[in-house]
């Protein structure tokens, strides 16, 4: 045995029962770690190469990039003395990951394949594929870890931990698996920190260790999203409408919203001000500013008022808003998005603060702390709450602090959760820039990742 082997920190099985393990080789650094630390545990160990797509329409990359990435996972299997095995899985990733992009996008949210990958592919069609060869765990590369705890009656309780390495840890894109997922999944190197797979993998000379970390959609890779989705949504032209600042001064929804905020907030969110809220209260706080471009031009006046305006004897309406350009579709966009709609004109950058798929019209705000752009809090529907841990379950009108993001990389910042009998309602501290509906809200009590859900509104 090499010194590698005290990197991982499983213990070595019993040499007449080894336990079988099925290492997702995808030819990155990171499985390919992840296997070499499981070999060298002394388990039985093989690689699994799986392919989930072939369409190279609107990718960024070369035609053929997932024949190099079996190249190297197939030489990285060589090297470490394990066998290598490939599986197609295309069909079920197009009708698990790839449609539902296509229909979050037509919707006008904006979704998170990698998470689903995750919960369809990686840990259901991938895991199954496994199990049938024999395996008894599947193991792949992710920066996260596992625990496991044992109730009073004796049932195993699996627990997701944050990667011990804060700029890797990849915890959120494992947010809606199960407990009976997790009871088959491995995480070998998520203890480390990827300076420290990096040199695992050159002292191994493990022909990734030099390998890019892959970029984009899992399996998909880096795309034009608009050339993509082309595939299925058609492009129809639409305005870009900008909106004022000087529209949030006049916008009771929005004034009302901020005073609800701050009643309940003061230095720090107070749960019993927050359970005094009804149910129409917290959906004020929750739901996102509708724009009516019918009136966008508020306040647009009347031609005896222009006359009396030009005449000195009344001072302009003001203008809350107003048409600065063209866009190809709402559904190529999202909330949040700085970049894609080629407009200038602005000192600061110009932000998506909204879309109406039904008018076709984006909705833009000047500025990264623009009023459109953030909010105080965000709802899960019922049907849509994903609980990791099953046995801390919140009940209707319990409330309870934890720790959420709202986006992959995102620092975790404080909220309060409050379920109700229509919907889970998470309530920030700091209000949040760029809350987008499909995308997934994670909790973590500490660094123990609790559940999830597709952010409803």
């Amino acid at each position: 045995m090499s010194g590698f082997s005290t990197y991982f920190c499983m213990a070595k099985p019993k040499q007449k029962q080894k336990m079988k393990i099925a290492v997702g080789l995808s030819g990155g650094v990171d499985s390919s770690v992840a296997a070499l630390l499981l070999k060298e545990a002394g388990y039985d160990v093989f690689g699994l190469f799986m392919q989930n797509w072939h369409d190279t329409t609107g990718t960024l990359h070369g035609d053929c990039e997932w024949e190099e990435d079996r190249f190297v996972a197939e030489l990285v299997a060589r090297k470490i003395g394990i066998p290598f095995y490939f599986v197609d899985l295309s069909k079920i990733y197009k009708e698990k990951v790839v449609d539902y992009m296509f229909d979050e996008y037509a919707k006008g949210r904006t979704p998170n394949p990698d998470v689903m990958c995750n919960r369809e592919i990686k840990f259901d069609a991938f895991l199954d594929c496994a199990m049938k060869m024999g395996a008894d765990m599947v193991a792949t590369g992710h920066y996260c870890r596992k625990e496991t705890i044992i109730g009073a009656n004796g049932v195993p309780t699996y627990r997701i931990l944050a990667g011990s390495d804060p700029n890797k840890d990849q915890s959120y894109f494992l947010c809606q698996l199960s407990q009976e997922q997790l009871s088959k999944a491995l995480f070998p190197i998520g203890h480390l920190l990827k300076p420290e797979v990096r040199k695992i993998a050159a002292a191994a000379e493990l022909p990734s260790a030099d390998k890019k970390d892959s970029q984009g959609i899992c399996f998909v890779g880096k795309i034009d999203l608009p050339t993509f989705l082309q595939q299925k949504i058609q492009s129809h032209t639409g305005e870009v409408v900008e909106i004022f600042t000087s529209y949030y001064e006049n916008c009771q929804t929005y004034r009302e919203r901020e005073s609800l905020h701050a009643t309940i907030k003061g230095e720090k969110l107070n749960n019993e001000k927050i359970q005094e809220l009804n149910n129409d209260e917290l959906a004020i706080l929750a739901s996102p500013l509708e724009y009516d471009k019918e009136a966008i031009v508020w306040h647009k006046p009347s031609r005896r008022q222009r006359r009396a305006e030009k005449a000195g004897s009344l001072a302009p309406a003001p203008i809350f808003a107003k048409t600065i350009g063209e866009h190809q579709g709402v559904q190529f966009y999202t909330i949040g998005q700085r970049k894609g709609l080629n407009i200038g004109g602005h000192k600061e950058s110009i932000f998506i603060i909204a879309t109406e798929p039904e008018s076709n019209t984006i909705y833009v705000g000047e500025g990264d702390r623009h009023p459109g752009l953030l909010r105080p809090a965000l709802c899960i529907a019922n049907d849509e709450i994903h609980w990791i841990r099953r046995d801390l379950e919140m009940k209707d009108g319990e409330i309870r602090k934890y720790k959420v993001r709202i986006r992959y990389r995102q620092p975790l910042q404080d909220a309060v959760l409050v379920k109700r009998e229509n919907g889970l309602y998470i309530i920030f501290e700091q209000e949040q820039r760029g809350i987008t509906p499909g995308q997934f809200a994670v909790w973590y009590d500490e660094d123990e990742m609790l559940g999830s859900g597709p952010i409803s509104r």
